[in-house]
């Protein structure tokens, strides 16, 4: 039996992986980034097959990761995390620098970010693990703390895309007693607002009213 609750007290932060050039530059959230080695150091950071930005770091055999800032935009969080770079040009308006290996970097709302050239690639099914050696590390603002994925989930009602590593099929999930109120679901990242913890009920909510997750409209939501 698995207790699908249980994966939730894993510990993870979010971050924002990139790749590509200049001219093809992409990136999606993660928060499956993690040291496997410290000397030389070296990071692990899983990608969808399907991700846009797997294609682009086997391509370049670098990707960047830059650190967001605990108070990171909805806006932010909804353009790398719920849209497709093979549809929109996510980079267009954002702050980017070039690292060493040519990868852009996002420095919107990033506290630091590490660059690394990869030396390993694993299947693991859905994703590949990427294993890049660390090239360069720089610490932006050492006063802002990151982002955990804790913290998105608990404070900022996220939901992880389906893409994501720890994605969850919410109907594999302990089926809690069916509430009194009502709830509504984003159908682009899956937020749920529910009346009862909230202080005005959805359908009083004005209509240019936007998901706090993503920043998807009013409309894009369906009841429970």
């Amino acid at each position: 039996m698995i207790n699908y609750e249980a994966l939730f007290r894993i510990s993870y932060g979010l971050y924002v992986v990139s790749s590509g050039t200049s001219e093809t530059g992409n990136g999606y959230i993660s928060n499956t980034v993690f040291q496997v080695t410290s000397d030389p150091p070296r990071f692990a950071a899983c990608c969808h097959k399907e991700n846009h930005t797997a294609g682009l770091i086997g391509n370049t055999g670098s990707f960047a990761v830059s650190v967001l800032d605990k108070d990171a935009t909805s806006a932010l969080i909804g353009t790398f995390g719920y849209k497709s770079g093979k549809e929109v040009n996510k980079m267009e308006g954002m702050d980017i620098t070039y690292g060493e290996t040519g990868v852009p970097i996002v420095m919107n709302e990033t506290i630091a970010f590490l660059e690394c050239r990869v030396i390993e690639t694993i299947d693991v099914g859905t994703h590949l693990m990427f294993i890049g050696e660390l090239v360069r590390a720089e610490l932006l603002d050492e006063a802002k703390e990151p982002l955990t994925y804790l913290h998105y989930r608990k404070v900022r009602k996220g939901i992880a895309p389906k893409n994501a590593p720890t994605y969850i099929d919410e109907s594999k999930r302990t089926k809690e007693q069916e509430p009194s109120f009502a709830r509504n679901e984003c159908s682009v990242c899956g937020y749920i607002y529910d009346d009862e913890k909230e202080e005005v009920r959805f359908e009083e909510l004005p209509e240019n009213w936007h998901c706090p997750v993503c920043g998807a409209a009013k409309e894009e939501f369906k009841k429970l």
